[in-house]
């Protein structure tokens, strides 16, 4: 499977958060700790409603979380 063009920073930024876990950022995303370990590993894009979300729990723009990366 090919990984997606849908690069992000949520690694950093769950570090920067105080070392947050992925069971944390998805029990406030409202998704598995599973998706966000493939999303974050760019095996899984995030739907736009989840990405908007993970942007609004680290208080970020989504563009500062996300790229498009052709």
């Amino acid at each position: 499977m090919k990984p997606c063009a849908i690069k992000n920073h949520i690694r950093r930024l769950r570090f920067e958060a105080g070392e947050m876990s992925q069971q944390a950022l998805a029990e406030r995303v409202g998704v598995t700790r599973q998706t966000i370990n493939a999303i974050e590993q760019g095996k899984y894009s995030p739907s736009l409603e989840a990405a908007f979300r993970i942007a609004e729990v680290f208080g970020r723009p989504i563009t500062e979380v996300f790229e498009y990366a052709p």
